[in-house]
């Protein structure tokens, strides 16, 4: 689906194409969906020959096009995994980032002290190398018997073999054999009357205990699992994920987003954009509700999924599933109060300017003092929130003295002819920070100059340099807003914000002007130059009354002395 400006707004599928298109344009919906109808111009469509096929299509066109009303999975939480490098004297280190570098992987971990404490146990336990590049001598890791010190002495591949294997037995769920066997060795040492060595196996035994009892565990079969629930309730639907590793629920994830397909559909497009995450290792198994798909998911991601019918595996889905509302049920008071101060404030907004929902609004705003470094700004809002990257800044080139009017045409002419050169798109609405001048001043170039219909509105202030009045038309009329209205609200901040950026350039742009000099932008004259001329003569009351030769003997070229000697004479 795309918008007038020929935009991706939304990418979906269906098996009876013509239905689910129908739908959108029949019967009543919620607010959101409605948004969505009202911004579709044109249908583009690609026939599939499976549902799978689908599935992976609307990933990948997602994925590369990041239309506005699809779900997109935007996690920026990378969970700790603990890794044994692929090196020739392998590491065991903690990391965030998973790269197919044939390391070993284990984990996610809940947070980086979890991470951090197994890996010391296991440091005290299985001695690798620690040091990142190998040193000329033995450090204190070797002298701790937490090091063989590979870069002094001679350890085998078979050596380091064996510890990997036991690292890895530990890390998949071994740590109690490994517990057993140290309470043996425990045993023996003391039977033998070694008690310094029988007392570093206890300690070694209360540290396994101590690290690995701080998490529950959930399932005794200790395969690494993720289970999924999904309730959706007006237009939204909230994913939760219990994280489940050797047999222990160690984190949860939680993602809130709006629906405008069937929910089974939605969550494995979830699913898909979830797995195809940096940070999201497949598991063995994945629990899903009865209400999926399960040989689809399967066969979408290429991992076992089953669906739990009795016992502690179907109430791990049960729990995900009442999270997972309990979160959408907190969640939608907070929703609902972003919206009331953005989109619907926009609709409203349009409403009352009788014009379509202004979905992508610029503001501009004039600085100077006394004519001096004249500069304007303009900010960029959609669906009422700032597009940072859309503000721009300018430099007022043509205008002579504080003419605000003229600043204003210079400015719009010079934003929307290069929107027109380089066929970008256009805004719904122009909010110019000023009143009935500034307003015709924009409106004389908008429409009489560009030829374009873009409606432009004007917000004048009080004495209190307060959002005052909300001007439009030609000649502009006052449109009476309630004061305490979200539409009210969201001029504010509108104004707010481009008064703040202008304001802002204006000050970068008088600060760099404080330092300049009679020296500046003259041709063949750099800073070198520069430094040279004012060391040599000291001032510039002396470059005055140089000659040319003067220049010339302190390695001034001919072309760049001429144009300095001109412009110290003016």
């Amino acid at each position: 689906m795309k918008d007038r400006q020929g935009t991706i707004i939304y990418v979906g599928k269906a098996k009876v194409l013509k239905n689910r298109v129908r739908s959108y344009f029949t019967g009543s919906h919620d607010g959101k969906t409605q948004r969505l109808v009202s911004e579709i111009e044109e249908f583009e469509y690609i026939i599939t020959s499976s549902n799978l096929e689908a599935l992976i299509l609307e990933l990948n066109l997602i994925k590369k096009y990041d239309p506005k009303y699809n779900v997109m999975l935007r996690d920026d939480k990378s969970y700790p995994y603990l890794k044994i490098t692929a090196e020739d004297q392998p590491r065991l280190i903690t990391t965030r980032k998973v790269k197919k570098d044939k390391g070993k992987y284990f984990g996610p971990y809940p947070n980086a002290g979890a991470a951090n404490e197994t890996k010391k146990l296991l440091d005290r336990l299985y001695p690798l190398r620690k040091c990142s590049t190998l040193p000329d001598r033995v450090c204190l890791y070797y002298h701790i018997n937490q090091c063989l010190a590979p870069c002094v002495y001679e350890v085998s591949s078979e050596q380091n073999k064996s510890m990997i294997e036991e690292i890895t037995r530990f890390l998949n769920g071994g740590h109690k054999v490994i517990k057993k066997d140290l309470m043996s060795k425990m045993e023996k040492a003391a039977e033998e009357l070694e008690f310094e060595r029988a007392k570093e196996y206890r300690d070694q035994i209360q540290h396994i205990e101590a690290v690995m009892e701080k998490q529950k565990i959930t399932i005794a079969d200790e395969i690494d699992r993720d289970v999924f629930g999904f309730p959706y309730d007006k237009g939204w639907m909230c994913v939760q994920v219990f994280f489940i590793r050797q047999g222990k629920l160690i984190e949860r994830d939680v993602s809130i987003f709006p629906v405008y397909q069937e929910a089974g559909e939605e969550f494995l497009t979830f699913l898909g954009q979830f797995y195809s995450h940096k940070d999201h290792i497949k598991p063995k198994e994945i629990f899903l509700p009865n209400s999926v798909d399960k040989e689809l998911a399967s066969a979408f991601i290429q991992v076992k999924t089953l669906h739990p019918q009795r016992g502690q595996k179907k109430e791990l889905v049960e729990l995900a599933n009442k999270n997972a509302e309990a979160a959408l049920n907190e969640k939608f008071a907070l929703i609902e109060r972003d919206e009331a101060k953005t989109i619907i404030a926009v609709e409203n907004l349009g409403k009352a300017l009788n014009i379509p929902t202004p979905h992508v609004i610029e503001s501009f705003d004039n600085s100077n003092i006394q004519g001096v470094d004249p500069v304007s700004a303009m900010v960029s809002f959609v669906d009422g929130k700032p597009n940072r990257k859309g503000y721009r800044k300018y430099k007022v080139r043509t205008v002579q003295g504080p003419d605000d009017y003229e600043s204003m045409r210079e400015v719009i002419r010079r934003r929307y002819l290069r929107q027109l050169k380089e066929e970008l798109p256009l805004p719904d609405l122009i909010v110019i920070d000023g009143g009935k001048g500034q307003i015709s001043a924009a409106q004389s170039v908008i429409e009489d100059e560009l030829g374009l219909s873009i409606p432009v509105c004007g917000l004048a202030k009080d004495e209190k340099h307060r959002t005052s009045q909300l001007l439009i038309g030609d000649p502009p009329e006052i449109v009476p807003l309630k004061r305490d209205s979200q539409e009210f609200y969201l001029l504010q901040r509108i104004q707010d914000e481009v008064h703040r950026f202008a304001i802002t350039f204006h000050r970068q742009i008088r600060s760099k002007s404080l330092f300049t000099s009679v020296l500046d932008d003259i041709e063949g004259i750099g800073e070198k130059r520069k430094r040279t001329l004012l060391k040599h003569f000291g001032s510039v009351k002396k470059m005055k009354e140089a000659s040319f030769e003067d220049f010339r003997n302190i390695g001034i070229p001919e072309k760049a002395a001429k144009a300095l000697m001109e412009k110290l004479k003016e």
